[in-house]
């Protein structure tokens, strides 16, 4: 990445195009586009199926370990006195695969707004580690129809270990830490990084509250986007509440980017927020449907009218609504 003599054109990035508007006069805007860095999301944060990128310890809920967390069986739990019981098992593999309509990272569209598919599976031990995967088709190819991921391939293997636990008093926590991965990215183009992360979350009946993080430090290749630090931090809440006697959850989540993730903003140095709402339905434990409404802050400005729709809208970086379907076991 190039740093340029204004704010305007700090993004410029040379070998970097936005072509398929066909306007001559148009390149200048879409050079701050193409320069953008890559998605790369958080804890990995989820809102909905990798609206964001994956978060191992939604997956992990779906892990049982036998008992409560102070070592104590209720009532409803006691197996009758003939009946054997079988110890927990140290280990569980859990996964699933997410068919989403766009693949939406902090905001940002990884997919040029069309399908994904996404793919994870983790190992989970009963201690509270795991190790994971979770994987996403993307558009990176080097026809810029998705600019900050230009070059970058059409594949994302996100590679993720950490530790996560439920505490008997409500509060549970999780930390990680999290390696982005393009593996069919431009022959010579840096893409990689890492990112740790952790949360803490509380839950109380029906509603759970998370506050969380990620913080990726610079001096990464897949962050060397200008001539500073480049590092990035990304911090959000969730709030979510499922319907008594439905199988529907309602989300809701704020992020906020700031570093060198957060280029994508021409009216800001380096920062932007996201939000969104969900609606989600488990139907018999494994089969997920959900709907979302996705928006982040960033500028819709016409440029003279050279972005008849807004530069955010134009670019899959303003607000959309998107659907998913998942199996997870």
């Amino acid at each position: 990445m190039q740093a340029g003599t204004n704010a305007f054109f700090r993004f410029e990035r040379n070998e970097m195009r936005f072509s398929h508007f066909g306007l001559g006069a148009f390149a200048s805007v879409a050079a701050i586009a193409v320069a953008t860095p890559a998605l790369a999301d958080p804890v990995p944060v989820t809102t909905g199926p990798a609206i964001a990128s994956p978060d191992p310890a939604v997956t992990l809920s779906d892990t049982t370990i036998a008992g409560n967390d102070d070592g104590q069986t209720t009532e409803a739990n006691t197996p009758a006195a003939d009946t054997p019981v079988d110890p927990p098992k140290p280990f569980t593999i859990t996964g699933s695969i997410t068919v989403v309509s766009d693949y939406r990272f902090r905001g940002l569209t990884q997919s040029d707004e069309k399908p994904a598919l996404q793919p994870t599976l983790n190992l989970n031990h009963s201690s509270g580690l795991y190790i994971g995967t979770w994987m996403s088709t993307i558009d990176g190819g080097i026809d810029g129809s998705t600019p900050a991921l230009t070059g970058y391939g059409f594949a994302e293997i996100d590679l993720y270990a950490g530790f996560t636990r439920t505490l008997k008093n409500g509060f549970g926590f999780d930390v990680g830490l999290l390696y982005y991965l393009y593996p069919d990215n431009q022959h010579g183009l840096k893409t990689d990084f890492f990112e740790p992360y952790a949360s803490i979350n509380y839950t109380i009946g029906p509603v759970n509250a998370k506050l969380g993080g990620a913080y990726a430090w610079g001096g990464q290749s897949g962050l060397d986007f200008t001539a500073g630090n480049d590092d990035n931090i990304y911090v959000y809440g969730e709030l979510s509440g499922s319907i008594p006697k439905t199988p529907i959850t309602l989300k809701s989540h704020l992020g906020y980017t700031n570093g060198s993730l957060g280029l994508v903003n021409p009216s800001a140095d380096d920062s932007y927020w996201d939000w969104s709402l969900t609606a989600e339905a488990v139907i018999k434990g494994h089969l997920k449907i959900g709907v979302s409404y996705v928006d982040t802050d960033i500028t819709e400005r016409k440029f003279g009218g050279l972005l008849p729709k807004g530069f955010a809208q134009t670019l899959g970086r303003g607000a959309t609504g998107l659907a998913y379907i998942g199996y997870s076991f």
